[in-house]
């Protein structure tokens, strides 16, 4: 059984940053302004990094009157767990198996 990862959510969640938000996000639904006051970091800075968290589908905006809330879908998380998952059960059943290739 041949598993991929999804790359580009890997890269999303791969910036320090972007974790800390997640990890935060797993917490509470939070705005911009929050996500300032707790990672310490610019404005303009988390509004990129959620602009790519926004695309890679991790989380998800709700408009609340001036500002928009962030909200994690655990959804997309719990299927990156399992796309490790099957990698590690392929590896695990593999391993016995003592397959290699030949160099040519």
């Amino acid at each position: 059984m041949m598993t991929s990862v999804d790359t580009d959510l890997i890269r999303a969640l791969a910036d320090p940053l972007r974790l800390r938000i997640v990890t935060l996000l797993a917490q509470e639904t939070l705005c911009t302004s929050h996500l300032v006051e707790e990672t310490g970091a610019r404005q303009t800075n988390l509004s990129n990094h959620l602009k790519v968290l926004r695309e890679a589908g991790v989380v998800e905006t709700e408009p609340c009157g001036r500002f928009t809330y962030y909200r994690l879908r655990p959804d997309v998380i719990e299927a990156l767990a399992g796309q490790f998952a099957d990698l590690a059960r392929t590896a695990r059943a593999t391993a016995g198996a003592n397959l290699k290739r030949s160099c040519p």
